[in-house]
């Protein structure tokens, strides 16, 4: 191979890696602001909603003497 295809191959390379890089960053970024509350439509706050109903489920057990 010729000093150019070398250079072509290593400017691919690079390209599909800084390519592959930037896709993860992407994932990674758009993953973690699912676990931040933003006023009702996150995972977190989904999760707060469900942790909230189910205390109130516990002290209905608890008063009726069911636990």
């Amino acid at each position: 191979m010729t000093v150019t295809e070398w250079a072509g191959f290593f400017v691919a390379l690079m390209t599909l890696f800084v390519g592959f890089a930037g896709f993860v960053r992407w994932l990674v970024k758009h993953y973690l602001a699912e676990l931040k509350p933003n006023g009702g439509s996150s995972i977190k706050d989904s999760v707060i909603r469900l942790e909230e109903k189910v205390e109130i489920l516990y002290q209905i057990l608890i008063q009726k003497g069911k636990l």
